[in-house]
């Protein structure tokens, strides 16, 4: 396929038979851009692999044509919206219906997950807006204040500010915390389509019917520019993960766009027809489009795509230009799973499930067609998934009309099995953060699959680690008194006091030289406290934001990546694995073509120590190539995290 598209920008990916009915509504994953989610009037959810034409699974339970489809930000769950206005929320991983939510009093036009807590967001058009609980299965807000149709709903990356777009032609900005309107913005003059918050700043873009983007500044709340009028209605936009660019699908074209000034850089001519989402991967825009009961899937590739410059992107290191102009989100660092995140309605206002709900989880389902897809893609992180019988691959073929549903998961296509539903009695129902248990066999229970070779501690948690409680028990039939058991319990404690102050302490100095702006001399400190939790944290943030890389901060963070890629803590593997992504992403270009390029005449002192730099990071990332090549071979999302990363280091072996 490279071979074929080497001089092409743009090109179809597939096209296939999604539903046996018309397919009403689409989603892609944005995380990975690897998922797809389909909703058809066979009132069926389908789950796909992106360039995959076998359906990974089928969600059943609606009771109606389901209208809109979104994915949270890990890709575990997924929620659908009918034009009942009931809804409906599974976790793919354990593959089971999570929750059924009914409120709303007419279609569902719009579906968003709060970025870090268990809630949901829904529009309808009903001119509602209705934030869920989804793990206590309530509504906690209502706001009223749309005229028509809410027709698209966006949470800000920091989960502070819902942002509602109607077809009234209004965009209407909501302090998720006080409950209330914050401002509204009424330039466009017809029905707003999509609006999407920067990654970064605070900056909020919208798409309409009236065939304009405009951007707002969301701390002045007023509008800072306007492109020109496109030849169709705006249907998506996304900003590149940088935030440098905005790009805008309308009919058959994909336009790139800059502000400050205003600017259109390029038109890519695309066939997609009226664009139904759009995705960015690996330098790759995703678009797809449905017509009938087909989806068809669009690649662009942004490498030969202008961009603010003048150019087309070149592999070059990112500039904090621009980054000052405004303010930055802030990002919490832990998750929000507590109501004081969420501004609560009275007692009066407040939802509760009823036996409807309870009623409507029974008869909803999962079955999975695809297992292979399913366990690479879905398989809990906790627990490896036991097949009580031989995985049977299923042959694409298109999808019959919906039987009558009912309560099972299935595992293959010949064995059903039953998934446990979670009850309003359960003292803690699964949400998004706790461990999620596998679909449970009925039948005779074959090999298990072989668990991986290093235990991993899991970053979600209930239970200490390494404490026993026969560590702190008397060895053999001797009775404590009060007073020595007390003395045995608390052996230990001035130790660990003295070692948290030592860490606050380290953590003080680390914040001071922060304050300064020199990442690369935090960095080091960091490292030279020979304390990972501290490297960890620091990653954390940079990671949230990737224009503080620097070619000169690779060479000292990347030895430290690869003991966070061995460590036996999932939460430091996950980082070690975003870090070693952003920076192939952002330099492994330059570092090539550095390498690559022949002497210059005379004496060039920055290039020079530019080619040193490159060489240093080339010798280091050969040796994680070689970690990561030992750990490509497991399952699940850690397994399929190094297969990426593998992919991405595959240039170093040429």
């Amino acid at each position: 396929m490279a071979g074929a598209h080497a001089t092409k920008t743009s090109w179809r990916l597939q096209e296939f038979v999604a539903h046996s009915s018309n397919v009403s509504c689409l989603a892609l994953g944005r995380s990975s851009g690897r998922l797809l989610a389909t909703g058809g009037e066979d009132c069926k959810v389908n789950i796909w692999g992106v360039n995959k034409s076998n359906c990974i699974m089928s969600l059943t339970g609606h009771n109606n044509p389901v209208e809109c489809i979104q994915f949270n930000s890990s890709e575990e769950q997924v929620a659908a919206g009918s034009q009942s206005g009931s809804l409906r929320v599974w976790d793919l991983e354990a593959a089971k219906i999570l929750r059924s939510l009914s409120g709303h009093k007419a279609n569902i036009t719009s579906l968003d997950f709060h970025p870090f807590g268990d809630y949901l967001a829904s529009g309808s058009m009903d001119t509602n807006i209705k934030v869920w609980d989804v793990r206590r299965k309530g509504c906690v807000f209502t706001y009223k204040s749309h005229s028509q149709a809410v027709r698209y709903l966006a949470f800000s990356p920091d989960g502070k500010w819902l942002a509602s777009a109607g077809d009234d032609s209004t965009i209407k900005l909501w302090d998720v915390t006080a409950g209330k309107t914050i401002t509204e913005f009424t330039a466009h003059t017809a029905a707003v389509n999509i609006i999407q918050f920067h990654p970064n700043e605070y900056l909020l873009a919208s798409g309409s019917s009236d065939r304009t983007i405009k951007l707002w500044d969301l701390e002045k709340f007023k509008m800072i520019g306007s492109s020109d009028v496109e030849t169709g209605a705006v249907r998506c936009v996304v900003f590149d993960p940088d935030g440098g660019c905005l790009y805008s699908g309308a009919s058959d074209s994909l336009r790139v766009y800059g502000w400050e000034p205003d600017r259109c850089f390029d038109v890519v001519p695309v066939g997609w027809g009226k664009v139904a989402d759009m995705a960015i991967c690996h330098d790759k825009l995703i678009g797809l489009s449905h017509q009938q009961t087909n989806v068809s899937s669009y690649l662009v590739d942004l490498t030969r795509v202008k961009r603010p410059g003048g150019a087309v992107v070149q592999p070059t290191e990112p500039s904090p230009k621009g980054s000052t102009l405004r303010r930055s989100y802030e990002r919490p660092m832990t998750t929000c799973s507590g109501p004081q995140r969420v501004k609560q309605s009275s007692e009066s206002e407040r939802r509760s499930p009823s036996s409807e709900d309870e009623k409507e989880e029974n008869e909803s389902a999962a079955e999975i067609r695809n297992a292979d897809d399913y366990h690479e893609i879905f398989q809990p992180r906790n627990h490896p998934i036991a097949m009580s019988t031989p995985v049977q691959r299923v042959e694409p073929t298109v999808v019959s009309a919906p039987p009558r549903p009912t309560a099972t998961a299935t595992m293959t296509t010949t064995t059903t099995h039953t998934v446990a539903r979670p009850t309003a009695s359960d003292p803690h129902p699964p949400g998004p953060q706790s461990p999620r248990a596998p679909p449970q066999a009925t039948t005779a229970a074959a090999k298990p699959r072989a668990p991986p070779p290093i235990n991993i501690i899991p970053s979600s948690r209930k239970e200490p680690i390494g404490l026993n409680v026969a560590d702190f028990r008397p060895v053999g039939p001797e009775v404590l008194g009060d007073e020595e058991a007390q003395s045995q319990i608390k052996k230990g404690h001035d130790t660990m006091c003295v070692m948290l102050s030592s860490r606050q302490k380290n953590l003080e100095a680390v914040k001071a030289v922060w304050g300064s702006g020199d990442v690369k001399n935090c960095l080091d400190m960091a490292v030279a406290m020979n304390d990972r939790s501290i490297v960890v944290d620091l990653l954390n943030i940079v990671n949230l934001k990737p224009v503080l890389w620097k070619l000169d901060l690779c060479t000292s963070i990347l030895p430290q990546i690869e003991e966070l890629l061995q460590s036996k803590y999932e939460s430091y593997v996950q980082t070690g694995c975003m870090s070693l992504k952003l920076i192939l992403k952002r330099f492994w270009p330059l570092i090539s073509e550095t390498l690559k390029a022949p002497p210059s005449l005379g004496v060039d002192i920055t290039r020079e120590e530019r080619l040193q730099k490159c060489k240093a990071c080339f010798k280091q990332l050969k040796n994680l190539s070689n970690v990561v090549k030992t750990k490509a071979d497991q399952v699940g999302r850690h397994g399929s995290a190094f297969k990426e990363l593998q992919l991405l280091l595959a240039p170093l072996d040429y």
